[in-house]
């Protein structure tokens, strides 16, 4: 699918892979909607790229309606709907100090990334069905979903964080069939070590960096944000990419801890 003369919305688009996401689309052609917490850095993002900032809280479906709004309003119809906002978190279903696992943490990781995940391909998604196809498929629009090789084999204190993405995971196929009915294909990226900013700097973070990245196959390395960009903007691009979960993630397969 062309990019150009679309709008196209990404959560989670003030930074990490989200913001080089809407960087990759902006240059496609796209108008982009950055929807994200972060209201100076995405207002930034946004007026750099020429295109709009929502602050957008994924869990709660007004916020989320009021983003596909603004996005749906551009002028050029909404194609593309990139879900990338999503947080992490780090505790055993039973604590080393015997405490189980906090249910107010699990609720709150499951709500921003799998719920929130699925109130922007929903709403989203019901605003891409309002325009006219732009092939003889029928096709009207794509959405692209993040999940993680977390969600497929978790580590030792993952619990909370695998059992969002690989709902994310869950959600590919059904998703992809229900809204084919209406010309919109859905496919989800696993990214395994990306080097975001998450990981800060300095040469303490470097050396981190290289520990995480020794497990990778090929290339030695951790991912970078720009080639998950790439791969999404490919997905998009081919017209027959619908229904998969692709690893992103140089060959690595998690151990335990």
């Amino acid at each position: 699918m062309d990019l150009n003369r679309t709008a196209a919305i990404i959560s989670g688009g003030a930074s990490g892979l989200g913001e080089a996401a809407a960087r990759a689309l902006a240059a496609g052609g796209s108008t982009v909607v950055i929807a994200d917490l972060n209201s100076d850095r995405g207002e930034a993002i946004a007026a750099e790229l020429g295109g709009k900032f929502v602050q957008t809280d994924v869990a709660d479906e007004a916020s989320v309606t009021a983003a596909v709004d603004v996005a749906a309003a551009l002028g050029s119809p909404l194609r593309v709907i990139v879900n990338c906002a999503g947080i992490g978190w780090a505790e055993r279903t039973v604590n080393r100090d015997g405490s189980p696992h906090s249910l107010a943490t699990y609720r709150k990781v499951i709500d921003i990334n799998l719920i929130g995940t699925f109130n922007l391909m929903r709403i989203g998604a019901a605003a891409v069905a309002r325009t006219e196809p732009v092939d003889s498929d029928g096709q009207r629009g794509v959405v692209i979903n993040t999940a993680s090789v977390a969600g497929i084999e978790g580590q030792t204190g993952q619990l909370a964080y695998s059992a969002s993405k690989g709902g994310i995971i869950g959600m590919t196929v059904p998703a992809a069939r229900d809204l084919s009915v209406i010309g919109v294909r859905v496919n989800t990226i696993c990214p395994g070590i990306i080097d975001t900013p998450i990981y800060g700097t300095g040469p303490a973070s470097e050396e981190f960096k290289v520990r995480l990245a020794a497990p990778v196959v090929f290339p030695k390395r951790m991912g970078t944000a720009a080639e998950f960009a790439r791969l999404a903007c490919s997905l998009i691009d081919n017209d027959y990419m619908n229904a998969e979960v692709i690893r992103f993630d140089g060959g690595i397969r998690f151990q335990p801890k």
